[in-house]
């Protein structure tokens, strides 16, 4: 079976807009539970609900199609993008449940490697894959919804961000315009290698620094469908600014190059009509554009930390996440919710 037959030149994995979003969920009925600490209201990473003053249960589920031939990588990429709500919003994963969609007539090994993949990123997240539902599809999709455990005094909210915060992303980005590339048949195996490996990345090792810092981390954010650009706006909010300093952001390799040769994505052009009059890219290559509202696949850490922690958490992040740079800061809000320069 080919796994990328499936794919689209949307970019797989791709999630709903977020403009398509707002309307799909406006006026659904809602009940009200003071427990609920975080909601779909915001937008959040993940949701949290409030178990007594000290323990809360951090939860969120996460699944799509391949966007890799190999099905033991696809599922460590989709367990791994899973996992990383519950980092992002400051909490340790207990247990996980896998979510399969998968064709009746394929091949049973492959179905077994991709959830060997997933099971291999589990045990490296020490977290228990406690069981899981799936059903026959005409295509492939594969994931985890993850439970975990959060401190209710220490959640890291995704809009919560403190004029003169800086920002640190914490993987390199391109990751939907190598798979674009790979699609085509124009990707390098050790580009596509660099991607695959960083898409695989836990973003456990960067949310373990998080311990020391949590006095000064005022926001955070995973990098994914919707690309750094419209995570960025969503940090931003209404009261705020994200002044992203383009020449900071660091690349996965290969992924200037096609975005020089327009190997852009529908889900990265979705992200840009969402963000029209929202952010401000004209300063910009048309490459670097691209490359901020590329659609990632279990990207980085965004993170809103004070000024005076940033170099000393990046520093430390970037012991096992050597990619990690400060990209900008974080102002009082302008005419745009991202600036991008």
């Amino acid at each position: 079976m080919n796994l990328l037959s499936s794919c689209t030149s949307g970019g797989c994995g791709a999630k709903i807009g977020p403009g398509e979003l707002e309307k799909i969920l406006k006026d659904l009925p809602v009940k009200n539970d003071p427990n609920l600490l975080v909601g779909f209201g915001g937008r959040d990473d993940a949701a949290v609900y409030r178990l007594d003053e000290n323990r809360a249960l951090v939860s969120t589920v996460d699944f799509f199609s391949p966007m890799v031939e190999d099905p033991f990588v696809f599922g460590k990429i989709a367990a791994a993008n899973a996992l990383s709500d519950i980092y992002a919003m400051g909490g340790q994963p207990l247990y996980a449940l896998n979510l399969l969609c998968f064709p009746e007539k394929s091949g049973q090994d492959i179905l077994h490697q991709i959830l060997a993949g997933g099971a291999a990123k589990a045990i490296e997240a020490d977290t228990v894959i406690a069981g899981g539902h799936s059903i026959y599809d005409h295509e492939p999709k594969y994931g985890l919804a993850v439970t975990g455990l959060i401190d209710p005094a220490n959640i890291l909210r995704n809009d919560t961000c403190q004029t003169g915060d800086a920002l640190i992303l914490t993987k390199p980005l391109g990751a939907g315009l190598v798979m674009a590339g790979l699609r085509a048949g124009e990707a390098a195996p050790e580009i596509v290698k660099a991607a695959t490996d960083s898409m695989e990345r836990l973003n456990r090792y960067a949310a373990e620094k998080f311990s020391c810092y949590f006095d000064s981390i005022h926001a955070c954010t995973d990098i994914t469908g919707f690309g750094l650009a419209v995570h960025a706006s969503e940090m931003a909010g209404e009261k705020h600014t994200l002044i992203i300093d383009g020449a900071s952001l660091p690349l996965l390799p290969g992924a200037f190059g096609f975005a020089e040769n327009f190997y852009a994505t529908a889900a990265g052009q979705r992200n840009r009509n969402y963000l029209a009059g929202k952010a401000d890219v004209a300063t910009l290559s048309p490459a670097m554009q691209e490359i901020v509202f590329d659609p990632q696949t279990s990207g980085g850490l965004l993170i809103a930390v004070a000024a005076d922690k940033a170099a000393e958490l990046c520093d430390a992040i970037r012991k096992d996440d050597p990619a990690a740079a400060i990209i900008g800061e974080v102002a009082d809000r302008e005419n745009f919710a991202v600036l991008l320069l």
